[in-house]
């Protein structure tokens, strides 16, 4: 007989209360695989859009459960998993899925929760903490004494990456519309705070004594691309990792040009399994002890259970959120 579970499905696509928990069949582990006991599920903007119909699962994951990052125990493992055991702590990104009791993920592309960091906590790291370490420093190459500018800082991977362009040794300056998340984010440890009205290229190009800075790492896309090519320095780069603000503007090549700067686009949702184990690995190693010395630490706004997976969505469509929301299982 088949196991059976509890997830958010998404009943048809609509506005945030097509979510309903229901029972759905447990998925098994294939060669590879473990099944990991959810402990707590991140939202994340891709949940929004996969709910409304706009942004559907890759090829292989269930398109009516979302949820892209996960953290619980090890439950069990197929053939072929000789790394993890039965009741480890673990957590990670996935193609689809998150918002379930339980899941089967790759054995490779898991990784250990950090010593110290709760399991409901836990949560709040793999998707955001991941996305910033890949976009900063595997792409960018973000080195120890250069300027990092971070749009829309109190989002979860704004949160995630000050803190990471803190630990690694950037100059980070930080922008928000709201006065209380910049607020919030000082309190956490961002350096520079600045409210992002019309003058904010004004003030990040004051702050860098008119250099510019060497990456961009921007959560909001089109509405601050003139900016952000006015504050690029000289052979700097910019990532762009969210288009909250709209995904279309106009691009002074010129501009770029003279700089010599490059502008990239990234999402980790669609990369093969190899790349994200990749990624896996190199995380677990360079950042995961930085969560145990104290260095790192999860943001958590607001933790909800699954049958108010509805009022979660809703509180991330606000954008009144600081951190992360988690759905707790």
């Amino acid at each position: 007989m088949t196991e059976m579970m509890r997830a958010v499905v998404i009943t048809e696509p609509g506005a945030p209360e097509v979510l309903r928990v229901e029972t759905v069949p447990r998925p098994e582990p294939r060669p590879g695989e473990v099944l990991v006991r959810v402990a707590t599920s991140g939202v994340n903007r891709a949940d929004l859009l996969q709910r409304r119909g706009s942004y559907p699962a890759p090829e292989g994951f269930p398109q009516d459960i979302p949820g892209l990052e996960f953290a619980g125990t090890v439950e069990g493992a197929a053939s072929g998993v000789g790394r993890w055991k039965s009741g480890d702590a673990v957590m990670g990104i996935t193609g689809g899925g998150g918002y379930a009791e339980y899941l089967v993920a790759p054995a490779d592309a898991v990784i250990p929760v950090p010593r110290g960091v709760s399991l409901a906590d836990a949560g709040a790291i793999p998707e955001v903490f991941i996305t910033a370490w890949d976009a900063l420093f595997l792409q960018e190459r973000l080195s120890a004494g250069e300027a990092l500018l971070i749009h829309a800082v109190g989002s979860g991977v704004g949160t995630a990456a000050f803190q990471l362009g803190r630990a690694f040794g950037a100059t980070v300056v930080g922008t928000s519309r709201t006065p209380g998340k910049l607020e919030r984010a000082t309190e956490l440890g961002l350096e520079h705070a600045v409210q992002a009205d019309e003058r904010w290229p004004e003030r990040v190009l004051e702050l860098t004594h008119g250099n510019g800075v060497d990456v961009i790492l921007d959560l909001v896309g089109g509405p601050y691309l003139a900016g952000n090519q006015r504050v690029l320095a000289r052979r700097g780069r910019h990532v762009v990792v969210g288009v909250t603000g709209g995904a279309r503007a106009e691009v002074d090549l010129r501009a770029l040009m003279g700089k010599r700067g490059s502008i990239r686009g990234t999402v980790l949702r669609a990369r093969s399994l190899q790349e994200k184990a990749e990624i896996a690995a190199g995380f677990a190693q360079a950042v995961v002890p930085r969560f145990e010395d104290g260095t790192l630490k999860p943001v958590v706004d607001r933790l909800f259970p699954a049958e108010q997976a509805a009022e979660a969505h809703r509180l991330v469509e606000a954008n009144r959120t600081f951190g992360k929301v988690l759905i707790r299982w």
